[in-house]
C-alpha cells in the first residue's frame, strides 16, 4: 500500500513537471518521497510504543489478576486479626480490581489503534490509571510508615479502627471531591478526535495543570526518597542487632516485606513522577509517547501481591 501510494504521487508530481524546468522537477518528486518516508518512519516508531504500551498491559492484566485472586484466597483463610497492614491490603485488593477491568479498554486500543466505545468511556479509563496510581502511593505509604514506626507505643485495641476510618476517608474523598472535580475537567481543552484516545496533552498547557502535576511530582519523589533513607536505617539496625540466623527472624523478615512495596514505588511509581515534571514543562508531540510508557509501567504495581505473597 505504502509503495503504491508512493508511486503514484511521484508519478502526479511528475506530471505537473512537465509544465516546470527540470530542477524543479526533481525538487517537487523528492520533497514527496521524502514526505511520505518521514511518516512511515513515524508509523513505524509509533508501532513500536504501541507494541511496548501492548505488552506492558497484558502482563499487568494477567499478573494483577492472579495476584488478585491468591491475596483474596490468602485473606479469606487467614486467621489473623485485622491491623493497619491487613486493611491497606484490602483496599490495594479493592483499588486493583476495579482498575484491571479498564485494562482490557486500553489493549484493545492500542491494538487496533482504534476507540470504538463512547468517548465519555475514554475519560473514564484514562481517568482511572491515575486515581489508580495515587490510591496505591498512599496505600504504600500507610503500610511502609506503620511498619517502620514501631518505636510507636502499642495501640493494638485502636489501630484497626483507625485503619477502617482512615480508609473510608481516602475513599469517601475520592468519590465525592477528587474523582467529580477530574472528571468535569478532564478533556474540556480542545477539540478531540473520537476516534482516537489518551491524547489529553492539551489540557497540560494550562499553567494551573502545570503547577499541579509538579507538585505532585515533588511530593511522590520527596516521600520515596525519605522512605528509602528510613527503610535503610531501620533495615541497618535489624541486621546488626540479630547478625546470627537472620532469615529466622521475625522483624528482619517482616523488614523484607516492607522492601517489596519500597521496590515497587522506586521501580513503578518513580520513574513516571520524574520524567512527568520534565514532560509537563517541555510538552510537545515528540514526547507524548515516552509519557505513555512511563504512565503504562505504574500499571506494573499490580504485580505487588503476587510478590508480598511470595516473600
Amino acid at each position: 500500500m505504502y509503495q503504491t501510494s508512493l508511486t503514484s504521487r511521484a508519478l502526479s508530481g511528475t506530471t505537473n513537471c512537465l509544465i516546470a524546468s527540470s530542477s524543479s522537477c526533481s525538487e517537487m518528486v523528492y520533497s514527496l518521497q521524502g514526505n511520505d518516508a518521514s511518516n512511515n518512519t513515524t508509523n513505524n516508531s509509533n508501532l513500536g510504543f504501541r507494541v511496548s504500551l501492548l505488552v506492558i498491559y497484558i502482563v499487568a492484566l494477567l499478573g494483577g489478576t492472579i495476584g488478585v485472586f491468591l491475596m483474596a484466597r490468602f485473606l479469606k483463610k487467614s486467621k489473623n486479626k485485622i491491623s493497619i497492614t491487613t486493611t491497606s491490603i484490602i483496599n490495594l485488593v479493592v483499588a486493583h480490581s476495579l482498575f484491571l477491568l479498564t485494562l482490557p479498554f486500553r489493549i484493545d486500543y492500542y491494538a487496533t489503534n482504534t476507540w470504538r466505545y463512547p468517548f465519555s468511556f475514554c475519560k473514564l479509563v484514562s481517568i482511572s490509571i491515575h486515581i489508580h496510581l495515587y490510591l496505591c502511593f498512599f496505600f504504600y505509604m500507610a503500610i511502609l510508615i506503620v511498619r517502620l514506626l514501631t518505636c510507636l507505643p502499642s495501640r493494638d485495641s485502636y489501630r484497626p479502627l483507625i485503619a477502617f476510618i482512615a480508609s473510608a476517608a481516602v475513599w469517601l474523598l475520592l468519590m465525592v471531591s477528587i474523582f467529580p472535580a477530574t472528571w468535569l475537567e478532564y478533556g474540556k481543552m480542545g477539540h478531540y478526535n473520537k476516534g482516537q484516545c489518551f491524547e489529553f496533552h492539551a489540557e497540560i498547557k494550562k499553567d494551573h495543570v502545570k503547577y499541579i502535576n509538579i507538585t505532585i511530582g515533588g511530593v511522590v519523589i520527596a516521600a520515596c526518597a525519605a522512605v528509602v533513607v528510613f527503610q535503610a536505617v531501620v533495615l541497618t539496625k535489624v541486621v546488626k542487632s540479630s547478625q546470627d540466623n537472620l532469615w529466622s527472624q521475625l522483624n528482619f523478615r517482616a523488614q523484607l516485606k516492607n522492601l517489596t512495596f519500597l521496590s515497587i514505588m522506586v521501580f513503578c511509581l518513580l520513574p513516571y513522577h520524574v520524567f512527568r515534571i520534565y514532560y509537563v514543562l517541555n510538552i510537545h508531540d515528540k514526547i507524548s509517547w515516552h509519557n505513555e510508557i512511563y504512565l503504562s509501567i505504574t500499571t506494573l504495581c499490580c504485580l505487588d501481591l503476587i510478590t508480598f505473597l511470595a516473600i
